[in-house]
């Protein structure tokens, strides 16, 4: 399984504060937005990923990621020259993506919830074409609707319809089978000059190949696309971690926890910025004498075996 994490756009809804940076490297409390949809490919297990954004915001990325060796990752980058819609991600992945499936995601997305992990990962595991993962919202004419039965399958999309017939929303996070990349060249523009990513589910639909995955009430998911949203998602952030001592989305932590880096390797990014409070918690890990072999569930990573690091 591959991973892209689709960070292009202009951040218009965002302006002024885009006009100097990428909206995807702008801070949800204590941490860049990016680190959010990175942790969800990590939680699945996935670490070969593909970064796609604009030609002159891919030097950021690079800059606050680099190969992505840091967090046991494997980071590949490429650029959007156009704002021309989701699918054209698989497009502009399809050498990196090659022979293997994908989950992709949205750069400003941002999950949250007790067994996320179990959630994930399943889903990439049992997927067989094509999952899409649904949320309860109060305002579901706002959003790509779900109709579905009592097995999950799929049986209507429709994109902010008037008289929604359910108020499922489908969130900013796709896995697809390899067919995706034939599919996708399908796809004509839509009257907003962009190809559709629920054009590219219908076509899974109609063959009965979609599924989705129901996110419930335990669950948060949240779009940090807009002023207030990103105010929102950053008070949410910030109360979860100074209430339950953990951060989220700390993506040190799920790599030294995976096995993916050294008590060692984590000590010295701690120790790199020790002079603020996120450098002050990765020390704190290191220093343990050992790591736990199981994340307790508050931790928002269940039930990973981890190793021990000496």
């Amino acid at each position: 399984m591959k991973g892209i994490v689709l960070a292009g756009g202009t951040g218009s809804r965002l302006l002024p504060s885009t006009n100097s940076t990428n909206k995807h490297l702008l801070t949800v409390y204590d941490k860049p937005m990016i680190y959010y949809p990175l942790s969800v490919l990590m939680l699945g297990g996935i670490r070969d990923i593909l970064i796609i954004s604009t030609q002159e915001d891919q030097q950021r990325f690079k800059n606050l990621l680099g190969d992505g060796s840091s967090f046991g990752l494997r980071l590949q980058y490429a650029v959007q020259d156009e704002p021309n819609g989701i699918p054209e991600a698989l497009t502009i992945g399809e050498a990196f993506i090659g022979h293997s499936d994908v989950t992709l995601i949205l750069a400003d997305n941002i999950f949250f919830g007790q067994g996320f992990t179990n959630v994930i990962r399943q889903a990439i595991h049992e997927n067989k074409y094509a999952t899409i993962f649904g949320y309860r919202v109060k305002d579901p004419n706002r959003f790509g609707v779900i109709e579905f039965d009592e097995e999950q399958n799929v049986i209507s999309l429709e994109e902010k319809p008037e008289d929604p017939k359910s108020d499922f929303a489908a969130t900013g996070l796709y896995i697809y089978d390899h067919q995706a990349l034939k599919l996708v060249k399908k796809l004509s523009f839509s009257k907003r000059g962009e190809l559709e990513i629920t054009d590219l589910n219908k076509l899974y639909l109609e063959k009965g190949q979609l599924k989705v995955q129901l996110l419930g009430r335990g669950f948060a998911w949240m779009d940090a696309g807009t002023h207030d949203a990103l105010f929102e998602a950053s008070a949410f952030i910030k109360n979860i971690q100074d209430r339950q001592g953990f951060k989220v989305a700390c993506l040190e932590e799920i790599a030294y926890y995976l096995g993916y880096i050294s008590k060692q390797e984590l000590y010295e990014v701690g120790k790199s910025m020790d002079n603020n409070e996120y450098g002050t918690y990765l020390l704190e890990l290191a220093e343990r004498k050992y790591t736990q072999q199981y994340w307790d569930e508050s931790l928002h990573y269940p039930h990973l075996r981890t190793v021990k690091h000496g």
